[in-house]
């Protein structure tokens, strides 16, 4: 059997073609790098994908703060890890590099926030 894959590693999207049979690769073809090789290996035996998002901030100049993981989960674990990450909420100030959960569902990946949220201001500046 051919499946067909679009490598999502590095900007090229090569559009890949692997062979399989009983669930082995055979061979494939359309990858211009190693990346690409690696992904279609990786996609067959053990799917990961990562995930950016939004959290609430409550008393900030924005109200949310985006996060991501620092490294991919098990695909099918994603809805998951979005309902954990959906539940929280954050105060400002918030600072991008700060940990929110280390270890989701007890993955070795963190969300971390990725946006530096101030605190809103509760009097309008002065204009100069």
């Amino acid at each position: 059997m051919i499946r067909e894959f679009t490598c999502i590693i590095c900007p090229n999207g090569c559009e890949i073609q692997a062979e399989i049979h009983d669930n082995v690769l055979v061979s494939m073809t359309g990858h211009t790098c190693p990346k690409g090789e690696a992904y279609v290996k990786q996609e067959l035996t053990d799917p990961r994908r990562n995930i950016a998002t939004s959290v609430l901030v409550k008393g900030g100049e924005l109200p949310l703060a985006s996060v991501r993981l620092t490294s991919p989960i098990p695909k099918d674990q994603i809805f998951a890890a979005m309902e954990i990450i959906k539940s929280i909420s954050l105060t400002a100030p918030v600072q991008a590099g700060t940990i929110l959960l280390k270890n989701i569902l007890g993955y070795d990946s963190d969300v971390i926030v990725t946006k530096t949220v101030n605190a809103a201001y509760d009097v309008a500046p002065a204009t100069l």
